[in-house]
């Protein structure tokens, strides 16, 4: 029988890394992908791979066991290395899995005090579609009494689901197209600011509004591209972080987490809770519960907005507004720089891209690099990040972090941060790769035959 716990453990993000987000054309590969978000994390962290316990691959797409093709490039070490696959919420998945293998004595026969996340996805242009076209789809039921009710439509699958969500928020409060326009344009200006976006672009709400469309309410503009991207987190416990008092300002407490799936309510008609609105909304109230805190506390989130309507049904269900109120927060800015809180400073999904097992990570790095004052050129000064990840089928996961120090988060300036990384610049602002002295640094074990040819392949890319 394993042996019970009923306290959570502290665990913490120690480092972060992740690459830029790319249009998926089949130029870089996920080996090469992984291996950079890991390189960066385990920088980041001052760690070397022989400090890992464990690691936790995340990825849709790709045959079983390509985590370890990825893990392989940084350590043999013999460590387990599990693979998730949540769909959009796999990244996310993975970070509550190591949250739970930290300071665990019991877990796969060993004790975890260092756990390695790393999501890579290497998509294909256009919509998402389904690969086992012999076999059930997990979505597939929902979908079928969606088609029942209002017959068969030209759009993306997804764009059908999240479409008529929004159509359901409007129609039953009152929301514009504009209102979900301007989420859209929000994102796209938050993200002229991060160095990892897939698209810098700033548009004009006419703009949005008059892109292509693809399903009622949503224009091409206010939904988010396939992506090709990696990015990777150090959990750890805290005795590992005691071990290391030198890096406490920089470790970031996860302070409350949950993750539910659908209730019996995907079957109730709703287009909205056929995206995920109970799941997220249960999740919500679980996290900020271990976390004892209220949605006020939380003055940055990053938010699973794969469609504009997804971000506005979502700001209800985490209970950042007054129920069905998500519209009027929008309207007054209040999801933006000068309102009440910054949703999506990254640029979101929309325009920071969704390469999907990476998506999760790369809201944890963003708010990582928020709450250490790091990210000092779109920093939002809070105690508390909020972040949530959504995947159909489904999961929802949400996640409070907090500063380990207590501190309340104060931009430092690159030249400081710099120094404290010992890289010599600002990761947060700086889209920068290490350099191959940097990586021999922190690999352990690992054999030149094990890593191929992703260094030749890197160093060519940059």
């Amino acid at each position: 029988m394993l042996p019970t716990n009923p306290i959570p453990r502290s665990a913490y993000v120690l480092g972060v890394g992740m690459t830029k987000f790319i249009k998926p054309r089949g130029k870089v590969d996920y080996p090469e992908l992984g291996y950079e978000a890991g390189v960066k994390a385990l920088l980041d962290a001052q760690i070397t791979y022989a400090d890992v316990n464990a690691g936790v691959a995340c990825y849709v797409y790709g045959d079983s066991t390509s985590g370890q093709r990825v893990f392989y490039q940084l350590g043999m070490t013999g460590i387990p290395i599990w693979n998730v696959n949540n769909n959009c919420s796999t990244g996310s998945s993975g970070i509550v899995l190591a949250r739970g293998m930290v300071g665990a004595d019991w877990f796969a026969g060993g004790k975890m005090d260092c756990v390695m996340v790393i999501g890579f996805e290497k998509m294909f242009p256009g919509s998402l579609k389904n690969f086992w076209t012999d076999r059930a789809g997990p979505t597939a039921l929902p979908r079928k009494m969606m088609e029942q009710r209002k017959g068969k439509r030209n759009a993306p699958p997804a764009a059908l689901q999240f479409g008529d969500a929004g159509r359901e928020y409007a129609d039953k409060y009152g929301a514009l197209p504009s209102d979900f326009a301007e989420i859209a344009r929000i994102n796209h200006e938050h993200s002229s600011r991060n160095p990892y976006s897939q698209f810098q672009d700033v548009y004009t709400l006419d703009q949005i509004q008059s892109s292509p469309q693809i399903h009622d309410l949503l224009t091409k503009l206010q939904c988010c591209p396939t992506s090709d991207g990696a990015a990777a987190a150090i959990i750890v416990s805290q005795a590992f972080l005691d071990a290391r008092p030198h890096l406490k300002d920089q470790a970031i407490l996860i302070a409350g987490q949950s993750m539910a799936t659908d209730t019996a309510s995907l079957f109730s008609g709703s287009a909205m809770d056929q995206v995920g609105y109970q799941m997220s909304k249960i999740a919500a109230e679980n996290a900020f519960r271990e976390a004892g805190v209220t949605p006020a506390d939380c003055k940055v989130c990053e938010l699973h907005d794969c469609f504009s309507a997804n971000e506005m049904i979502t700001i209800d269900s985490l209970g950042l507004c007054e129920p069905g109120q998500a519209h009027e927060m929008v309207r007054k800015g209040d999801i933006t720089y000068g309102g009440k809180m910054v949703i999506n400073p990254s640029g979101g999904l929309i325009s920071k891209g969704h390469p999907l097992g990476a998506t999760g990570l790369a809201q944890c790095a963003e708010l990582t690099w928020q709450l250490r004052g790091w990210a000092n050129n779109r920093l939002v000064k809070s105690e508390y990040a909020l972040q949530h990840n959504l995947g159909l089928g489904g999961a929802a996961v949400v996640t409070i972090y907090k500063r380990a120090d207590g501190k309340k988060n104060e931009p430092l300036s690159d030249a400081v941060i710099g120094e404290k990384n010992g890289l010599g610049y600002n990761p947060a602002v700086v889209a920068k790769v290490f350099t191959k002295e940097e990586a021999n640094r922190v690999r352990a074990f690992a054999t030149d035959y094990a890593l191929g040819d992703t260094e030749q392949k890197l160093r060519a890319r940059i």
